[in-house]
């Protein structure tokens, strides 16, 4: 299976290591190299392919998964802009706080009575 120009150029940079997997599969998956660890060498981005049983399928989807790392990390941050409360805002929220503790000084008068 021929893999894509963008995913061979990337193998070209990265560790490919078959390896047995375990877990759920039988005996074919317990006898066979299928999985595939693929290491990329310049970030030390590991990803491993166990979900198929044709080693290459499993080392084409490790592949893309090192893939969308990298362009994940690579993805920039929106920059966030600051931003300050409106002077009615402000004052809607002061008035708010002044009913509440007006309240509050009142339930307080009225136990000390």
């Amino acid at each position: 299976m021929a893999l894509s120009p963008e995913l061979a150029r990337l193998a070209r940079g990265c560790d490919i290591t078959p390896f047995r997997s375990s877990g759920p599969g039988g005996q074919k998956k317990n006898k066979t190299f299928s999985s595939v660890r693929v290491r990329h060498r310049p970030t030390g981005i590991t990803r491993i392919g166990t979900a198929s049983r044709s080693q290459s399928r499993n080392r084409e989807d490790a592949l893309r998964r090192v893939l969308e790392e990298l362009r994940r990390r690579a993805r920039r941050p929106k920059p966030r802009t600051p931003t300050s409360p409106s002077r009615g805002a402000v004052e809607r929220r002061l008035v708010s706080k002044r009913k509440v503790a007006e309240k509050k000084h009142l339930r307080s008068a009225a136990e000390d009575e």
